[in-house]
């Protein structure tokens, strides 16, 4: 993972596990939003951005009405997924996820670290149940968007649920609110008023984290207030898998590029911070494998209206 993209999760580069195809309903999820689609600007274009990530050009993109989840799928969700179909996500099934350092114990045993970044740390039973390891459980986060989830679980968890994981062009959509061209769902001003409204890095990366905006770690999926179309958590928080694969020239080339073997990450999360990855924003975009799975990568579901 390149040393620019160290808030976002590493790649894992496991064996594929075998799943369905990705569900698709005619009728919405409890609890959905219906968007009326219509064009609006996709991408960035300024210089605070990441050209390399393939940000921009700013583009005008026309979409069809959908439906949306307005939260992240949270752990009693995906706990009521594996409850109904025994399903074992790759962290369980390879033994380990990537954890972030700072939230592991003083005592915890020595673990590996990622090259380049090692506030990345290899943890042995670390998964969407235990996010920091064994010795953490989620029986307190019921309400906590599930991580430790994999592009492939996610694609899973869809199936189950007859619904799919939104595009990324419908994600940015619905991201923004109904704003055009603002970093933010609520505008330009990351904390309007002084008042904070997501959960990103607070203080210095990677040693001191404050937890001004009130967390240290992932936030419950309705934190803060949601945009103006009743979305939560579309930044920061935690990142979230999109169905179409990754290309950084998507933007610029007609068609549809050729697959990168990366699929779209899309929100930034709470190790995001300005000072050395400004990627907690609607226009911003990221990316890994699909078998990669960490403590700060999630997901939400769309349906075709």
């Amino acid at each position: 993972m390149p040393a620019e993209h160290a808030c976002c999760a590493p790649s894992a580069h496991r064996a594929p596990l075998a799943i369905g195809a990705p569900g698709n309903r005619t009728t919405p999820a409890r609890g959905m939003v219906r968007l009326p689609g219509g064009e609006f600007v996709m991408g960035h274009d300024g210089p605070d951005g990441y050209p390399e990530d393939g940000e921009g050009p700013a583009h005008p993109v026309t979409l069809g009405p959908f439906w949306i989840d307005p939260v992240a799928v949270s752990n009693e969700r995906f706990g009521a997924f594996v409850d109904a179909t025994g399903y074992r996500t790759e962290a369980e099934t390879y033994g380990w996820s990537f954890v972030f350092a700072g939230l592991l114990p003083d005592d915890f045993p020595p673990t590996r670290g990622v090259e380049q970044t090692p506030w990345w740390r290899q943890v042995e039973g670390a998964d969407w149940r235990h996010p920091e390891g064994p010795q953490s459980d989620v029986h307190v986060r019921a309400d906590h968007p599930a991580v430790h989830v994999s592009w492939t679980d996610a694609v899973a968890y869809t199936v189950w649920a007859g619904v799919r994981l939104p595009t990324e062009a419908e994600w940015e959509c619905a991201a923004r609110g109904g704003l055009a061209g603002s970093h933010y769902p609520w505008g330009d001003e990351r904390e309007p008023g002084g008042a904070h409204r997501m959960n990103v890095w607070q203080g210095t990366f990677p040693s001191a984290n404050t937890g001004a905006d009130g967390f240290v770690g992932t936030a419950p999926v309705d934190a803060y207030e949601p945009n103006g179309f009743g979305l939560y958590n579309t930044t920061g928080n935690v990142w979230e898998w999109c169905a179409d694969w990754f290309a950084r020239d998507a933007y610029r080339t007609p068609g549809t590029p050729a697959p990168s073997g990366l699929r779209v990450m899309r929100g930034g999360s709470y190790l995001c911070h300005e000072s050395y990855c400004f990627r907690y924003r609607v226009d911003s975009r990221s990316s890994s494998t699909p078998d990669s799975s960490a403590g700060n990568v999630g997901f939400r579901c769309a349906s075709d209206a």
